[in-house]
Formats: structure tokens, sequence, C-alpha cells
């Protein structure tokens, strides 16, 4: 009988960043560099050139394409778990040329658990952002506050100086 000379499937690496030429540690530097600091690719490319690790620009726009949603991925993990009292921030802003209103959920140490952007303002908006916080983070506050109704103006609306209805 004869044995098959079929060549197995390629497998992916087991790492996302086997199989380049450069280290993990340069890659995620560079794209860092990118990320945090607004530079250019030019710039990020130049920066490892005086470091020694010749590096085209192209090749840093590839790197970060590729790795901006791991590390993001990574990032969102190594947040620190939300505290037990939050609070609900409200801004009314203009987006697009319409206002809205921005609600935030916030714990006691001032980190932003969620942000929703909402056209009304009311009870339904506030239970949403609470709902979909606690769906996200699987914690539950042990103590929940939100501004008091009619506490804060809101330009363009009708309780603003000059406004009527």
């Amino acid at each position: 009988m004869k044995s098959s000379t079929r060549s197995r499937p390629w497998l992916p690496p087991t790492s996302a960043f086997a199989g380049f030429r450069f280290p993990t540690e340069v890659i995620v530097v560079a794209v860092r560099w990118y990320l945090r600091f607004n530079l250019s690719y030019r710039d990020v490319e130049e920066l490892l050139v005086e470091r020694g690790i010749e590096v085209d620009h192209v090749t840093v726009y590839r790197w970060v394409q590729r790795f901006t949603p791991l590390l993001a991925d990574a990032a969102r993990f190594s947040r620190h778990s939300p505290g037990g009292r939050w609070h609900v921030d409200e801004t009314y802003v203009k987006v697009n040329g319409v206002w809205r209103y921005v609600y935030r959920a916030i714990d006691q140490d001032g980190q932003v658990i969620d942000v929703l952007v909402s056209a009304r303002r009311d009870a339904k908006a506030a239970r949403r952002l609470f709902r979909r916080a606690l769906s996200t983070l699987k914690v539950t506050p042990s103590e929940r506050t939100s501004p008091r109704p009619g506490s804060t103006r809101h330009p363009g609306g009708p309780d603003r100086p000059g406004n009527s209805s």
C-alpha cells in the first residue's frame, strides 16, 4: 500500500507575532508610539532608526493596521475593576450639528465605565446606560446616583433663558 504524500494543511502560528522579522517588543513599542504620541509612520521609523532598528514606514503602517485591535483588547482588560459607587454624569453636546445628551457612568475613582449618546433626556436612557454597563462588566454597584431632574440647564433647551416652549 502506498503512503499518501499530501502535505498537512497550514496552521496559523500560536502567537500573533510569530513569523515576523522583528521581536515582539519592537513591534509593540512602534505601535504604542504611533497610537500614544500621535506620531506619523515616518516619525516612528526615525525613532526606531535612532535606536539601531532599520524599519520602513510602510512596515510600521502594516504593524499598526494588524496589531492595534490586539493591543486595544489587551488594554481593555488591564483597567482596574470599577468601584462600588457609580455616578451618572450627563451633558448636552452638539454632534454633527444636532444637540444630543451624553450620559457617562463613572465610578467613585473617576474611571469611565460606559458612555451613551441619546436624543432624549429621560429615565429610559439612564436605565439603558446602566443595563449596558452591567452587561459589559458583569459587576453590580452597591450605590448608583444620578443628577436630580431639572438640576441642569442645557443650551438650546426650553429651560434656557430666552427660549420659550
